[in-house]
């Protein structure tokens, strides 16, 4: 998926941020947390949203209520939605060779580690400091979204083509809703209408595996992975969590990380795994997992938090899919059917009522 957790653009890098944002951006990569890739997805009213930083008094301001949309911008809503929709065709060309939990576990390990070095350089390593409830916290979420989330999504992606995997992903705003329904809130009609037609969707999107054209537990193994997703985005917006979000990041990896890892070892995907059988795509997509998936799209939505409109930001959840799918087909040959292809039309306009619904509440 995915947690989950991930990270500049080029000629005018996309900096760290060196006042915290308020609140935590959650990204959804693959799941992409990446650093939640690849990624979760950001419903704006599932938490407070980040508020740019104050102008400078002598720049031109914009508008009350709105944030100006610079060409640095664009160039870092370019890099969310083709990087992070690009990770599902990494993580299916790394599990030809790498098993999926140590694959994943090892991802986001090496995330964390680069990012909490990115950190202690940017801002100290004082800024690396969280008390035991805020780091118990950002490890749950972490679990949630790189472990349950991007873990499972690189097992389904053993028997799942990349495109229907990320299609199934993108109903995580379906499950949010329902989510935060069930902790009292009321999210309104319009997010209930996507719900409705976000579900059609997703049945639509099972009858490959209902018709065994693909396995049915590799689908069924999707939809958990973005409920556990969805679930992660909402807690995280409702836990205690570090305030720097580069900092809460860092643990929700190698929390995430550490737990791939363990389960990879539970599973007995170490027993006659050979490092020096990995081919060398997917050494070169791992590498591209770790560093465009998980810390530089990573670091451009975070500063896309800050600096653009949140519903623009959010646009992602319903980019990231389409391009996911047309590069599977492209690079990878997988088909384009019927059922992927109406579910996920389906999957993408419900997410495009939930947001647009979200953005107006």
């Amino acid at each position: 998926m995915t947690s989950p957790a991930a990270d500049p653009v080029p000629a005018d890098p996309v900096p760290v941020p060196a006042d915290p944002v308020p609140a935590h951006p959650v990204p959804a990569g693959p799941l992409p947390a990446g650093p939640l890739p690849s990624a979760p997805v950001p419903v704006p009213s599932s938490g407070p949203p980040p508020t740019a930083s104050s102008p400078s008094p002598a720049a031109a301001a914009p508008a009350p209520g709105r944030r100006r949309i610079t060409g640095a911008v664009w160039a870092a809503l370019a890099i969310v939605y083709v990087v992070w929709g690009s990770t599902y065709l990494g993580i299916r060309v790394v599990v030809e060779t790498v098993p999926p939990f140590l694959a994943s576990g090892s991802r986001f390990l090496a995330a964390g580690l680069l990012l909490a070095a990115l950190v202690a350089w940017r801002h100290g390593p004082a800024a690396l400091k969280a008390d035991r409830r805020r780091l118990g916290s950002a490890a749950l979420v972490g679990l949630l979204l790189i472990l349950g989330g991007n873990g499972l999504v690189n097992l389904a992606e053993t028997t799942v083509p990349s495109g229907l995997a990320a299609l199934l992903v993108a109903a995580v705003p379906v499950w949010v809703v329902l989510l935060r329904t069930a902790t009292g809130e009321r999210p309104g009609p319009g997010a209930y209408g996507g719900v409705l037609i976000g579900m059609g969707g997703l049945a639509v999107l099972t009858l490959p595996g209902l018709s065994g054209e693909i396995g049915i537990g590799g689908v069924l193994t999707v939809v958990v992975a973005a409920l556990l997703w969805a679930l992660g985005t909402v807690s995280s917006a409702r836990l205690p969590m570090p305030a720097n979000p580069f900092t809460a990041s860092v643990y929700e990896m190698l929390a995430g990380g550490l737990g791939g890892i363990a389960v990879g070892l539970l599973r007995g995907e170490h027993r006659g795994f050979d490092p020096g059988a990995v081919s060398a795509s997917s050494w070169g997509a791992l590498a591209y997992l770790i560093v465009f998936g998980s810390l530089i799209a990573f670091t451009a939505y975070a500063w896309l938090l800050q600096s653009a409109p949140v519903s623009l930001a959010a646009t992602y959840a319903y980019v990231n899919p389409v391009v996911a799918v047309l590069l599977g087909a492209l690079i990878l040959g997988e088909a384009l059917t019927w059922p992927i292809l109406l579910g996920g039309a389906i999957v993408v306009a419900a997410v495009c009522l939930i947001v647009s619904t979200e953005r107006r509440g």
